[in-house]
């Protein structure tokens, strides 16, 4: 045992002789001993570190560096980072298909922006028709029209500034609001519907010049006057398929479109009438209607009409456009004109001296019919002018009254 442990020490001191570590700094020499114990817990611990360094090394390839990573902090960051990504994916999901949706849902607000930019279109063409909204479609010898001119009954006229609707048509895509956009449309709407009861009013006031009344014509009208359904009104979508907002929009065209319909009705009416004076000439007024004395049995009796006097053979013209519905002789008229205008009105032109048209020839305002003379039962030549209506006679003066107000001296 001696022996082996001398020997021992003798390797020992062998491996780790005593050292010194010689150490120069500013002429002056030191020097450092390390013992061979020093040297050998040095050694050890070099030997330590690198046999663990072998050791993890080859844990972490047999364990492969999955496994480890997912037990390890790292592998907690890499999966919070999967997270991330799928939530990410998700969000842009969701985004694509909300953007979807919100351009079906914007298609289809422009397609019914359309709708209702069209349904006010034509009803701007209605209120239109083929002239300026300030004239109405009487049209007779090249006279101007004054629908426009107020209708008290006056001999003096007073125009009125015309009436136009200001609102512009634009497209929906040329408009920075919706909500201006809309304010817009609700705008036309208004002044449409405006301008819609004003026309009907001055066509009222019209037929009320006349005697006869709006009321009395309707009442005789076979259709019983203008009616819209409100179900049929609009070309717009079915209005149980729109919101609370459109409902609205399309209700309130309904009835819009209801008073245009009903201003074209009594403008037709109007129109049709025979307003304009019978006699292309200068002429004066030899006789009015209602009791008078008679010229032959010198004894007050009823006269139907009214005589207008001027020369032999003086133009006379339709009073109103229409189709004639007589053209001959007939007792006590002598040469006799008819026109029937429609709507129950007929006009009479008697005692004339020849006649230009036939029975079933349509005319219009200012057409010549016949020539002024004395045939029938007359005392000179004139014109006997009458004007009926279903089958009983009225006043001529105050169609001729009325006239004033449509047709321009």
């Amino acid at each position: 045992m001696a022996k082996l442990s001398a020997n021992l020490k003798a390797a020992f001191n062998k491996a780790f002789p005593e050292r010194q570590i010689y150490h120069r700094s500013g002429g002056t020499v030191r020097y450092i001993s390390v013992s061979p114990w020093q040297q050998a817990i040095f050694a050890a611990g070099i030997a330590a570190l690198a046999g663990w360094t072998v050791f993890a090394t080859g844990s972490f390839v047999l364990s492969g560096g999955s496994s480890a990573l997912s037990g390890n902090p790292d592998g907690r960051e890499l999966a919070k980072y999967e997270r991330w990504v799928q939530e990410l994916r998700a969000k842009d999901a969701l985004s694509r298909s909300l953007l979807e949706e919100r351009t079906d849902a914007f298609q289809k607000e422009t397609v019914e922006w359309e709708e209702r930019q069209k349904a006010l279109e034509d009803l701007y063409k209605q209120l239109k028709g083929e002239d300026d909204l300030e004239t109405s479609s009487l049209k007779g010898d090249g006279a101007a029209l004054l629908v426009q001119a107020s209708i008290e009954e006056a001999d003096s006229r007073q125009s009125r500034e015309p009436v136009r609707i200001t609102a512009q048509f634009e497209t929906a895509s040329s408009r920075g609001s919706v909500r201006a956009l809309k304010m817009d449309q609700e705008r036309i709407l208004d002044e449409a519907e405006e301008i819609a009861t004003e026309r009907t009013e001055r066509a009222r006031g019209i037929l009320a010049l006349t005697s006869v009344g709006s009321d009395r014509i309707v009442a005789s009208s076979e259709t019983g006057g203008p009616f819209i359904s409100l179900a049929n009104a609009t070309s717009g979508p079915d209005l149980s398929n729109l919101s609370l907002m459109d409902t609205g929009f399309y209700s309130r065209l309904s009835q819009t479109q209801a008073r245009v319909a009903e201003m074209l009705y009594y403008e037709d009416i109007v129109s049709s009438l025979p307003l304009g004076i019978p006699v292309g000439v200068p002429y004066r007024l030899t006789s009015n209607y209602g009791v008078r004395v008679d010229p032959f049995k010198k004894r007050p009796g009823w006269h139907n009409g009214i005589d207008m006097a001027a020369y032999h053979a003086a133009p006379i013209v339709a009073a109103g456009p229409g189709v004639v519905s007589y053209a001959g002789p007939r007792s006590g008229y002598g040469r006799l004109v008819e026109i029937d205008h429609g709507h129950g009105f007929k006009s009479r032109y008697g005692h004339l001296s020849g006649i230009t048209v036939k029975k079933g020839q349509t005319v219009e305002v200012g057409d010549l019919v016949g020539k002024m003379g004395t045939t029938g039962r007359s005392t000179g030549d004139h014109l006997h002018f009458e004007v009926w209506f279903n089958g009983k006679p009225y006043d001529p003066i105050k169609f001729l009254k009325a006239g004033r107000h449509v047709h321009q001296e």
